[in-house]
């Protein structure tokens, strides 16, 4: 996928920072890529970017407004349309992870096409899957898993593909939503499959390939979540992976968007193996990953440490303290160098 750059990220008015994930990801990954940031009254999120607006974004030389906002069903909010068709009239392309086509909304389409503007859905694709086999196929996979949506799997993914790559472990990032596609370029929306074929889009993305080579995929939603399991478990099969690394937020007490309350890392890790070993019966927990944004400094370190412990396995906040532990601990138990 060829988006054109530089981007302007738009935010709406969404409520909290992890509804802006998507621009905050764009960002963080690739800040090369990014100008500017655009709201609308009664946003409370923000990035460290410069509020632009739709015309001094398009003079400082922005070619694309990213939708850097994600909401329950990928929905497009109907007061958002007016600055979308403005940012196609000021001749912004669009890039989007919504369930809804852009152009199937006909205000965007006609400003798209009157403007020669391009309109990309960053959660449609034209392939089709078959559905899973399960069958073994050559390879390493890791997968990051998580005991909710939202707490770090992508940032996760994306650090370790790196750690990996700074051994000089041939790998790869595999996205499966809409931002890592952003980062990737490349990838598949796993969300927005039919449902028989999930298992099959996610054999698709992570192929046979020599042995030595890890692919390190994006995970999606939880196991336990009541909304996304069902993507989760897909994901989970399809990518047959021999390891994976849960990720964990700390300080919350029920899952995002429901009541249901937070399941225990054990309990992921024992669900994960139970439900992977149906097509990779060697499957085995390689780390965890501690989200301690919301945690002073001591105060993460301490909690990793206790659950480094509790569990047996290194663990680490990718993010904030690296990712050598789980590093060293994939190496030693897969002998690599």
């Amino acid at each position: 996928m060829s988006i054109s750059k530089p981007y302007l990220l738009f935010l709406g008015d969404v409520k909290d920072e992890l509804a802006a994930k998507t621009a905050h990801g764009v960002l963080d990954w690739r800040p090369d890529w990014c100008l500017g940031q655009i709201t609308l009254p009664g946003c409370n999120a923000h990035t460290s970017l410069p509020e632009m607006s739709l015309q001094e974004a398009s003079a400082a030389g922005v070619k694309t407004m990213v939708i850097g906002c994600v909401n329950a069903g990928g929905v497009l909010p109907d007061h958002w349309i007016a600055t979308i068709v403005d940012a196609l009239n000021n001749g912004l392309n669009i890039a989007a992870g919504l369930h809804i086509e852009l152009g199937s909304i006909p205000q965007i389409a006609e400003a798209a096409a009157k403007n020669n503007c391009e309109l990309h859905d960053l959660r449609f694709t034209g392939l089709t899957f078959p559905t899973g086999s399960g069958e073994k196929r050559s390879g390493k996979r890791l997968l990051t898993v998580g005991t909710d949506c939202s707490v770090g799997k992508k940032y996760s993914a994306l650090a370790l593909q790196q750690g990996l790559a700074s051994r000089n472990i041939s790998s790869d990032f595999c996205a499966t939503g809409q931002t890592g596609i952003l980062i990737a370029e490349r990838g598949i929306a796993i969300d927005s499959v039919i449902s028989d074929f999930i298992s099959g889009a996610a054999e698709y993305i992570s192929p046979a390939t020599k042995n030595d080579h890890w692919d390190v995929i994006e995970g999606q939603g939880s196991l336990l979540h009541p909304s996304f399991a069902g993507v989760s478990l897909g994901l989970l099969h399809g990518s047959q992976p021999d390891a994976f690394v849960v990720c964990h937020e700390p300080t919350r007490s029920t899952m995002r968007g429901v009541i249901a309350r937070i399941p225990s890392i054990q309990e992921i890790i024992d669900l994960t193996v139970q439900m992977g070993c149906l097509t990779n019966p060697d499957i085995r927990c390689v780390g965890l990953a501690i989200n301690t944004m919301m945690l002073s400094e001591n105060h993460a370190k301490n909690l990793i440490e206790e659950l480094s412990e509790e569990h047996k396995l290194p663990a680490t906040d990718p993010v904030r303290f690296g990712t050598d532990p789980i590093i060293d601990h994939i190496c030693a138990e897969f002998k690599l160098v």
